[in-house]
């Protein structure tokens, strides 16, 4: 599934992407690092390679579990929005989380992306909600839901474990009927979230 608007898309994660993801989660370790989940003591690691991500992701996509996206700006990889914690049945919710290469910060690139992605849950994959978490330093995060007007509906201490410690999230959801037009078209009409 390819998903567009404008200069920016989101597309299926694939191994091809390697040598882009690597450079540019290398050239933005320092400011990605704060906001990095990480893996609690005692729990197994990722998968140390990229190809080893991807398979990973794409077992978990077969189950039904995550929808692992390339985030793009004018067809070049620019960054990653991931739909994790899939749940069916009488819940049909997810969780979006997203990253992006600093140099594409600041373009609506990421407030495009999630949207698509949100958008896809309701009427692609049936999902009723979708939830974002975001740790309350985070003000360039904080400013994507923001703009997609995306309601803060709580928030969650010690919520996950990022950059080696459990911390504390603001907790955002929406759902279909908050959007019976779609996310994306609601934020093309007013992208500043005012």
């Amino acid at each position: 599934m390819t998903l567009r608007s404008g200069r920016f898309g989101c597309r299926p994660l694939e191994v091809s992407d390697a040598a882009a993801w690597q450079d540019a989660r290398r050239r933005n370790a320092a400011w990605l690092g704060p906001w990095e989940a990480t893996v609690p003591p005692g729990v197994p690691p990722p998968p140390a390679s990229f190809r080893g991500l991807v398979r990973e992701l794409r077992r978990q996509a077969r189950a039904g579990r995550t929808l692992p996206f390339a985030l793009t700006v004018d067809d070049v990889f620019a960054g990653q929005v991931t739909v994790s914690n899939i749940v069916g049945g009488s819940a049909m919710f997810a969780s979006v989380g997203y990253w992006v290469d600093q140099r594409y910060a600041g373009l609506g690139a990421v407030p495009t992306g999630v949207a698509l992605v949100v958008d896809h849950c309701f009427t692609g994959a049936g999902l009723h909600r979708v939830e974002v978490a975001v740790r309350p330093e985070n003000s360039a995060s904080l400013r994507v839901v923001e703009k997609l007007r995306i309601p803060e509906v709580g928030f969650a201490p010690r919520y996950l474990h990022i950059d080696g410690d459990w911390r504390d999230h603001r907790l955002y959801a929406i759902t279909r009927e908050d959007v019976p037009q779609g996310l994306l078209r609601r934020y093309l009409a007013d992208p500043t979230g005012d």
